[in-house]
């Protein structure tokens, strides 16, 4: 028989296996030239009379086992074939010879085949794949690209090694799980097929006894055993059926922890929400994972007192890891309450997160509306009056002797200090905040990667929410003293950044300029869109920094407050991040930056502390007045940036900008991936 025939024809349901027992006998065939290939074929399929029928008189596992040798100078049992068993199975319409090629007599015991091998699955069907793709329907193909994968699969998997006992062999071979000789699966929604399913966990635990008999008493095995209910998670689910890994390394627990998810959608969704999660997600394995709180085989639910993360153990359980070891502090009795799966869209289960997370939805809302709003009206009556030349005189300048190339003092050294160290650490904040905020991400885990991971990341983070709250603790205190030594200093006077009726009819009085309705408005020394940037400082630090110090300090933070804190101190912290972050990048950066009277970029007034006289006079015309008609104007007035510095502010600005606009391109990534 040709067994080029073989591989295209054979029973329909057979047929890929029938090709690969014919493709076996192409590759196991004499070197030497042969009359024609089906002498060739035959004089191969049944040296010595070599055929079933021969091999299954000794070889019926019906009868008395065999004895043969093992290889070390010993004897070893030989595993008979029961013949209804292997009728039935995928194999069936196979030779012997086929797959044990090491064999080529009837001598007992069998010489060996010069040079051959053991029966070989794997090379077996991956020659199949590759000789025999041409012929295959779309189905077929589809069938065999499965089986492909899963030898590709078990090839690089913790089975294929080579036993520590006995080298020669692997810790499990593919006839350990499926015995070839029997092999069959039965389609899906048959009987046959929920027993074959119900019984993985079993054919597992031929090896791994303990491990077995532990998931035996587990909710898994239960629902399963005495339940049939296939729903629930046998070996298999966990650890996958051919790519199975070393337990011991950081990718099986991510895989392990992602496997838990296929099941538990909604708790794994929530829990990689929290720290823990986003940690895992960047492909980091040291903090916790479904199995450090549930258990690995004996998982139970949490109403079960043997349950790990039972209320009474729950505290225990988080002590596993807060152990005080290695810098981690011991948790405290706040742990117990914290709610590694709570979600904003269960009030009843999580009122407190739901309420917090239902505000700061509304306050992202509210600020991006405005003041996108504001920022897109502003641009195109600006344009429009640059595209028209216009330009109106503010302020009265006939008959006045300015002088020409002047500068007015904006900000003083301490001001331009603090702002290039807050927009410094700001970005660090924004760019390992946003890598753990937005870990799902494509490109946070190579960002968590190149600087050294979650536990550097943290500590830029802590070192720049350092720096940031001290420069503003610093520029607080200074003030306050200043103030409160300048006895003519009036609160709500030109001079004050505190908010007062002027900044609402400025407010009102823009929203008619954009709309033709009205004069811009006179600008004193700090606008309305100015103060609001300033005061957001003191309200990013009383909101951002104090949930941060939670967030950093956990086991303070749970002796006195329950554990649902962490909860929304998480929201709070990510969200209010969020709103600045952008809010920076678009809203301030378009005011001082991008508006097209500030055009090209940057403005760099901020870090030579100077701003020409006639940029000045346009940009806060009610000041300049002011100053103007109370003889202060020339005393204020100082000489141009040296070039020197006026080109290194442009580049120090132009970075700045890069960098931001670079890091709002993240968060926009991160945010809508």
């Amino acid at each position: 028989m040709d067994p080029l025939a073989l591989i295209r024809g054979g029973k329909p349901l057979h047929r890929w296996l029938t090709r690969c027992a014919a493709l076996a006998l192409l590759f196991a065939g004499s070197a030497s030239a042969a009359p024609d290939a089906a002498a060739a074929a035959a004089s191969v399929a049944t040296p010595g009379g070599l055929g079933n029928a021969a091999c299954l008189s000794c070889h019926d596992g019906t009868k008395e086992a065999l004895k043969g040798p093992d290889g070390a100078g010993g004897t070893r049992e030989l595993r008979g074939v029961e013949p209804g068993s292997f009728a039935k199975s995928v194999h069936s319409d196979m030779e012997c010879i086929a797959c044990h090629l090491e064999i080529n007599d009837s001598a007992t015991p069998h010489k060996k085949a010069p040079g051959a091998k053991r029966p070989d699955c794997v090379e077996c069907h991956l020659k199949l794949d590759q000789a025999a793709s041409q012929e295959k329907t779309a189905g077929e193909r589809h069938r065999m690209r499965h089986v492909v994968n899963n030898i590709e699969n078990y090839r690089t998997s913790f089975h294929a090694r080579p036993n520590q006992d006995n080298p020669n062999r692997a810790n499990a071979s593919c006839n350990d799980c499926h015995d070839v000789h029997e092999f069959n699966v039965p389609p899906r929604g048959s009987q046959q097929r929920t027993e074959w399913h119900l019984g993985i966990a079993g054919l597992c635990g031929q090896c791994h006894e303990d491990q077995l008999r532990t998931w035996k008493k587990s909710t898994h095995g239960r629902e399963i055993l005495q339940k049939r209910n296939l729903q629930s998670a046998d070996c298999a689910d966990c650890h996958t059926a051919h790519n199975v890994a070393n337990t011991s390394t950081d990718a099986t627990k991510l895989a392990i922890t992602s496997n838990c998810g296929n099941c538990h959608e909604s708790a794994y969704a929530s829990y990689r929400a929290t720290y823990h999660g986003q940690v895992n997600k960047l492909g980091f394995a040291y903090t916790a994972k479904c199995f450090n709180c549930h258990g690995s085989h004996d998982v139970e639910p949490s109403k079960n007192p043997k349950s790990m993360v039972h209320p009474d153990n729950r505290l225990e359980t988080c002590k596993e890891c807060h152990n005080g070891k290695k810098g981690v502090p011991v948790a405290t009795a706040g742990f117990a309450s914290f709610s590694p799966h709570g979600n904003s869209h269960d009030f009843a289960a999580y009122p407190e997160i739901w309420i917090v997370s239902k505000f700061m939805i509304g306050l992202l809302i509210f600020v991006f509306a405005f003041f996108w709003l504001h920022s897109g009206l502003w641009f195109y009556r600006e344009w429009q009056e640059r595209k028209l030349r216009r330009t109106t005189a503010h302020v009265r300048t006939a008959g006045l002797d300015l002088p020409v190339g002047k500068h007015i003092r904006r900000f003083g050294w301490g001001w331009r200090l603090g702002h290039l160290g807050l927009a410094l650490s700001v970005m660090g904040l924004v760019l390992t905040g946003s890598v753990a905020l937005f870990s799902h991400s494509a490109w946070a885990p190579a960002v968590a990667k190149l600087l050294g991971g979650p536990k550097v990341l943290a500590l830029i983070h802590r070192v720049a929410a350092a720096v940031f709250i001290g420069i503003f603790v610093v520029h607080f205190f200074y003030i306050l003293q200043k103030l409160l030594r300048d006895k003519t200093f009036r609160w709500f006077g030109p001079d004050s950044l505190v908010p007062n009726w002027k900044d609402l009819a400025d407010i009102i009085g823009m929203f008619k300029w954009f709309f033709g309705k009205g004069p811009k408005p006179l600008f004193e020394r700090w606008t309305y869109f100015e103060k609001f940037d300033y005061w957001a400082v003191f309200w990013g630090v009383a909101v951002i920094g104090l949930s941060g110090l939670m967030l950093a300090f956990p086991h303070v933070t749970a002796n006195y407050l329950p554990g649902w804190v962490f909860n929304v101190a998480t929201i709070v912290h990510g969200e209010e991040a969020f709103l600045a972050a952008v809010f920076l990048f678009t809203v301030h950066f378009f005011n001082n930056h991008f508006r097209p009277n500030k055009l090209p970029p940057p403005d760099v007034v901020m870090f030579t502390g100077t701003q020409s006289l006639e940029e000045f006079r346009h940009e806060h015309p009610a000041q300049y007045q002011r100053l103007l008609d109370s003889g202060e104007l020339q005393s204020r007035l100082v000489e141009a940036p040296s070039r020197p510095l006026h080109v290194g502010s442009v580049i120090l600005g132009l970075t700045l900008l890069a960098i931001g606009l670079a890091l709002l391109l993240l968060v926009g990534t991160g945010f809508f991936s």
